[in-house]
């Protein structure tokens, strides 16, 4: 047994997993957090999250896997998330508007990347044991606490960001997980809280939605807020969601761990696609649906959908409190096909303000028919009127 969970390991490393551990498949001893959060609605619209059916599996692996005997825990690197905020910076010589996407998805698709590892994995180990093993894994896709079984095999602790952090290499990775029907050489959990009295994370957080339980007000992130929220951002939740298009990094970026072990370089997967870190935010709002299919095929982003995505492209717009936007904004409010985008719009010129912004606002009142974006146009001349 000893012999084969140093070469799984080995092998794990070699496929590109830095982070490697094996827990057992006991019920997770955290489950009643997990319970008063959802009780709590702290997971927004996430309703697949409350849903029964994957609560019991959370709460027993072996019913994810009949006869499991070993979870196998990885963490893959991503780039440190470094970059500043992207309004307003410069490109190529001339002033830009720019947004911000958290380092995750700076490069390819995670979800497309690891399953085939994972296969690859399972097979080494199949092929190592001698026989054919019962196995599942997941990549942040399946109904398993996966920060927990993380630190019960050793690979870190849960930071009061929700990150799960290594003490030698930060929290910029991926998890995931493999459930075996064979047993390895569990991992001792680890046990040490390294936070100590640090508060950087929770006064950093634009929204504040870091909780003292460890856990998250996932309706106030601002990750939740740009790829999983589908409908309109809470008006009170706009202006604190600065240049995020995509994601948020704020409280990994101040984790004094990531400041002093996380290394700049990833996975060579996940390397920055050009201009996808900050990008340029006019251009980004014109996207037409086949334009914005083909240029995040195979990025995480994609995740947004579009209308999703130019919501938040439009949000930032109006927090940068520039100008230069104006023109784009009413071309959006005029002429968008999607309610949502039109909506957001709307709010974006009231922030920006100027008169350019208020007689566009006029002009569509007198012919948008969607309830929705009436609604978000006649607050934004409330607040300009007054």
């Amino acid at each position: 047994m000893i012999s084969l969970t140093r070469a799984v390991k080995a092998e794990a490393q070699r496929l590109g997993f830095e982070l490697v551990g094996v827990t057992t498949p006991d019920p997770p001893a955290h489950l009643d957090v997990y319970r008063r959060w959802l009780g709590a609605r702290h997971h927004g619209e996430m309703a697949y999250l409350a849903a029964e059916r994957a609560l019991q599996r959370r709460a027993d692996p072996l019913l994810i896997l009949p006869g499991c005997r070993s979870i196998l825990v990885l963490g893959v690197r991503y780039p440190a998330p470094t970059v500043e905020k992207g309004i307003g910076d410069k490109g190529e010589g001339e002033a830009g508007l720019h947004g911000r996407v958290a380092s995750y998805a700076w490069g390819d698709d995670y979800h497309e990347v690891l399953p085939e590892r994972l296969q690859e994995l399972v097979a080494f180990i199949q092929a190592e044991a001698g026989q054919v093993i019962p196995s599942r894994w997941y990549t942040d896709t399946g109904p398993l606490l996966e920060r927990e079984l993380a630190q019960r095999a050793g690979l870190g602790w849960i930071g009061k960001n929700t990150c799960l952090i290594h003490p030698r290499l930060g929290s910029n990775f991926l998890l995931a997980e493999i459930l075996l029907g064979i047993e390895l050489e569990p991992d001792p959990p680890f046990i040490a809280d390294h936070c100590g009295s640090c508060t950087r994370c929770i006064d950093a957080c634009p929204t504040r939605c870091i909780l003292p339980d460890r856990t998250l007000d996932a309706a106030r992130c601002i990750s939740y807020l740009t790829i999983e929220l589908k409908g309109a951002i809470p008006r009170e939740l706009r202006g604190q969601m600065e240049d995020w298009v995509f994601g948020c990094d704020v409280c990994q970026q101040v984790c004094p761990w990531n400041l002093r072990f996380a290394a700049p370089q990833g996975d060579p997967a996940f390397a920055p696609w050009p201009d996808l870190p900050t990008p340029d935010l006019l251009h980004e709002l014109v996207l037409t649906p086949q334009a914005f299919n083909r240029k995040f095929k195979s990025s995480p982003v994609k995740r947004a959908k579009r209308r999703g995505y130019l919501r938040n492209v439009s949000a930032a717009l109006g927090n940068s409190g520039d100008m230069q936007a104006v023109p784009a904004l009413v071309t959006t409010l005029s002429g968008e096909m999607e309610p949502l985008v039109r909506g957001q719009a709307a709010w974006s010129l009231g922030q920006i303000g100027g008169a350019e912004a208020f007689q566009a606002l006029v002009a569509v009142a007198a012919s948008e028919t969607d309830p929705g974006v009436l609604a978000e146009i006649h607050a934004a001349l409330a607040a300009l009127e007054g």
